[in-house]
């Protein structure tokens, strides 16, 4: 037993491995000599994983096991481990569990004893965060974000506040709806980084505000193909309060000469600052009736 009193399994190991995002020579040595040395490697798709071994001249017993593996698909990977065998874990890209599938099975192994050992590497969370210029002392990982617009929105409006950067995961078929919807919410000018196909070779970046990242991908059907990693910063805090004032300085001018709502779309316009809290704002403080 150990100093805790749990039973000790002497079984064999499940390894989770960190694979390359996309430049296959980003394979770690360490990681290269556990998948060669293996019992048994569990891939989220054996088809893709296939040219990663190919690459690093590795044959190998191959499982396919991802979220939608029927209960046995589970069993067929812990009974080697019980067995004493060992097991590696990876993902078509990345590190396993980031998004990817691994939750049951590591849980699993941990209830019954199994030991797990991390092989850690890739990760493009992390690559993203790395080269972003956006501040990485505190951050908050989110995913995907919902792909149904009105989900999507709600998401977004309970992190307004956030101080931390905000980071996600987005495809190219929901780019540009996600970005918009940060418009929206976020307001124009929240600076935002987009890694587009990091580690790949047609990888690009964007840094700058969110309304002008919505032009970059509209304008280059390319920019709007592959994987992205979304870094947002952070809420401001006492700059948006100068930023409102200003704003709503903006407003009073126009507002002598415009009706009440066209006077707020034409100021968020004019200072960035999101429609709807600008709204929110001039009501409070408008003498004339719309």
């Amino acid at each position: 037993m150990d100093k805790s009193g749990q039973q000790i399994n002497t079984a064999g190991v499940l390894y989770v491995v960190a694979t390359p995002i996309g430049n296959l020579d980003d394979i770690s040595t360490r990681a290269a000599a556990v998948l060669s040395d293996v019992d048994m490697i569990a891939a989220e798709d054996t088809r893709h994983s296939r040219n990663l071994l190919k690459h690093l001249h590795i044959k190998a017993r191959m499982l396919a096991y991802h979220d939608h593996s029927a209960d046995d698909a589970q069993d067929l990977i812990l009974n080697p481990l019980h067995d004493g065998k060992s097991v590696a874990l990876i993902s078509d890209a990345g590190t396993p569990l980031i998004s990817d599938p691994g939750f049951k099975l590591v849980r699993a192994a941990r209830i019954a004893g199994i030991k797990v050992i991390p092989i850690p590497g890739p990760a493009a969370l992390v690559a993203a965060l790395s080269v972003a210029g956006i501040p990485t002392d505190r951050f908050t990982f989110l995913g995907f974000p919902p792909a149904k617009p009105a989900a999507r929105r709600a998401l977004l409006a309970e992190l307004t506040e956030r101080q931390e950067t905000l980071v996600f995961y987005e495809s190219s078929h929901r780019i540009v709806a996600t970005v918009e919807s940060m418009v929206e919410v976020f307001g124009a000018r929240r600076q935002v980084f987009v890694g587009r196909e990091l580690t790949k070779l047609f990888e690009s970046h964007f840094f700058g505000a969110l309304d002008e990242c919505s032009g970059w991908l509209r304008g280059d059907d390319n920019e709007r193909r592959g994987e992205f990693v979304i870094v947002l910063s952070g809420f401001a805090g006492p700059a948006i309060i100068e930023e409102m004032k200003a704003a709503l300085g903006v407003f009073r001018v126009l507002r002598d000469e415009l009706p009440l709502k066209q006077a707020v779309t034409l100021a968020s316009r004019i200072s960035g600052v999101r429609k709807n809290a600008l709204y929110q704002a001039a009501l409070e403080e408008d003498d004339n009736p719309a």
